[in-house]
């Protein structure tokens, strides 16, 4: 398989404003998922509407029956009760037809919704690691939350008010124009025809205001959350006025832009509310002047007033729907513009799972950059023989930790190919190249629920004696016992509860828990003081002894032992070999590791004075827990 090299970050495709149209193609597939209960509950729909419209036509003849008349007189009168009877039917059939309706219906739109939202969820962990760095996770959340929020008020508005109205005016000028003067219908169509466009024509000048508040309400929130997010900094710097001064600054935009928009909005209602003012006045001069002129009945008085009332409600109701409508698709088009944004890293069509024999790693020749303006490793070429550890040294930024990106795929590489057993990481399935690693993050960051709930995470249903062996392994068991309570204690936003030192064992827990043919340690023990770290390191060694492992360091105590050391520098390998020829060849190395000896020898009594208490916990939440 051919492999071109990336030259750019992929631009996200919605640089456009998505149409509606485009929106509601979008969400109609799922809709039409549950075809049947969507035509059964149109049907249901249609006969609510036809027994709403005979309500009037019924009162008409009841009307017209009771009305005293030369011919017939009042001793002539007698009860209409199968009128009555048929009044109150139809009456019941309105109402039970739209509750039908709506239990028909109530699923679709719920089950869209969920759909919906889990695809979105989906695409987006499987967008590449570019696209979550530059991303601001409150603005997407927000989007997410309003785009499935407009979805129920998309298709409740639908369904439930537009669709309805539209079936019971036709059914009103049908016959209207039948059974009266031509007049009637004209009137109604032109005054119909006048509050749509009206209507239209303000709400599109207005839908801009929506968009306005959208990106100004996504601003402020992301500000708030990442300010909470940071709430140890501000707290370090002092700058909680300061945070609260740019979030209010959002919040006044925000306002300002409210405030436009309500104006709009009571312009659009007082036109509105004059258009439907006119027609009906206008339908009730027409009805007075039929019945002084004995061609309509007080009953066809009633009806004609009856269907206008009828058709005022909803109709004056129908802009609201509209201008509702249009927010909706507004809320909606963020949501599924992130649907729009191009994997940057794929499957290959019908790729194979990764199938891991030896577990042999090598890197052929790789040339990577972030930025087409600035290349981070040039003609990288190394193997990890299989069950043998390799570590990767040098300062910071000289490229180490992309290496591990690129193993796990987070990024394509520009030129050359990595492979795992002879198999190019590009044609097999992200999801078992990720299943055959195991990584210790420099940073680890926990999820805010328990300890033990972390730990699984490397392998989810696990038992707990698996949970406990290894958390075990990696010297963090004990710690958890004295905890009032145990592995069920919950670790904090980001695993904040617990200090660096204790949440770097939990990630050793989690990677051994994995059971990984390969495994990564970038920095893993660079949060441990060196007591700790010698404790974790000889298990390290002894777990892998059987696998094959990359471990990306900064001390070189650490990788001494390694079988292989690779020492990168502005992206390029400059020295390999072992601890000791690195050493005899008298070069970086040896400087790096001249270095780091004689800080060691002053830091590492600091260490075991000051710092010992991290190797059993000092986390700050958790400081009266380990006293008690």
């Amino acid at each position: 398989m051919r492999h071109t090299a990336r030259t750019a970050a992929e631009a996200p495709a919605n640089q456009g404003t998505r149409n509606d149209w485009a929106t509601l193609k979008t969400l109609f597939p799922y809709l039409w998922q549950w075809k049947w209960r969507v035509l059964v509950a149109l049907g249901c729909l249609i006969m609510a509407k036809v027994a709403n419209v005979g309500v009037p036509l019924v009162l008409k003849h009841l009307i017209d029956g009771l009305t005293i008349t030369p011919e017939r007189p009042a001793s002539l009168l007698a009860l209409p009760a199968g009128l009555l009877v048929a009044y109150g039917l139809l009456r019941l059939s309105s109402t039970a037809f739209t509750e039908l309706r709506e239990f028909f219906f109530a699923k679709v739109t719920q089950r869209a919704v969920r759909n919906i939202a889990l695809k979105v969820f989906r695409h987006l962990h499987s967008l590449s690691l570019r696209f979550h760095l530059n991303r601001q996770t409150g603005g997407v959340t927000r989007d997410v939350e309003r785009g499935t929020r407009g979805i129920s008020s998309l298709v409740s508005y639908t369904l439930f008010s537009i669709l309805p109205t539209l079936v019971e005016i036709s059914l009103v000028l049908g016959y209207l124009a039948l059974q009266y003067d031509l007049w009637f219908s004209v009137i109604t169509v032109t005054a119909l025809l006048a509050y749509i466009a009206f209507t239209v024509v303000v709400t599109e000048w207005r839908t801009h205001f929506r968009r306005t508040m959208n990106d100004l309400d996504s601003r402020a929130n992301t500000r708030a959350i990442d300010s909470l997010l940071n709430y140890e900094t501000v707290k370090y710097f002092g700058n909680e006025d300061y945070e609260a001064k740019r979030y209010d600054e959002g919040l006044q935009r925000y306002e300002q832009a409210a405030v436009r928009s309500q104006t709009s909005l009571n312009l659009l209602n007082t036109g509105q509310s004059l258009i439907i003012a006119v027609a009906v006045t206008l339908i009730l001069w027409r009805a007075t002047l039929g019945v002084i002129g004995s061609t309509m009945s007080l009953g066809d008085l009633v009806l004609v007033n009856a269907f206008m009332i009828q058709l005022y409600i909803p109709l004056n109701f129908l802009g609201v729907i509209y201008r509702e409508l249009k927010q909706s698709l507004a809320d909606m088009e963020k949501m599924f513009a992130l649907l729009d944004q191009h994997r940057e890293v794929a499957d290959a069509a019908g790729a194979p799972a990764l199938q891991v024999t030896q577990a042999e790693l090598r890197f052929e020749r790789v040339n990577f950059s972030y930025e087409t303006k600035r290349q981070i490793l040039f003609d990288v070429d190394f193997t990890v023989a299989a069950g043998t550890t390799t570590a990767v040294v040098g300062h910071s930024g000289s490229g180490k930790s992309t290496l591990a990106r690129l193993l796990f795929r987070f990024y394509d590489v520009d030129g050359g190919a990595i492979r795992i057993d002879g198999q190019d990481i590009r044609e097999v399935t992200q999801a078992s190249l990720r299943q055959a690693i195991g990584i210790v993050p420099q940073d680890t960051v926990l999820f805010n629920d328990s300890i033990e709930y972390n730990i699984a995470y490397g392998r989810p249903g696990a038992t707990h004696d698996e949970i406990v062996a290894a958390a075990r392994a990696a010297y963090i068991h004990d710690f958890i016992a004295r905890l009032p309570d145990g592995y069920q204690t919950t670790v904090g936003e980001r695993g904040l509860k617990l200090s660096g030192g204790e949440k770097q064992r939990v990630a050793i827990a989690r990677a051994l828990l994995k059971n990984p043919a390969i495994l990564v340690f970038d920095e893993a023990t660079s949060a441990l003081d060196s007591h700790a770290e010698q404790a974790i390191q000889a298990q390290l060694r002894e777990i892998a002894r059987d696998r094959t492992t990359l471990v990306i360091a900064h001390r070189l105590s650490t990788i001494a032992d390694a079988q292989q050391i690779l020492v990168l520098s502005e992206g390029r390998i400059v020295e390999r070999g072992t601890h000791g020829e690195l050493l005899a060849l008298q070069g970086r190395y040896a400087a790096m590791w001249e270095r780091q000896q004689v800080r060691g020898s002053d830091a590492d009594e600091d260490a075991e004075a000051g710092q010992s208490a991290d190797a059993s916990g000092t986390g700050p939440d958790l400081v009266a827990a380990r006293r008690a």
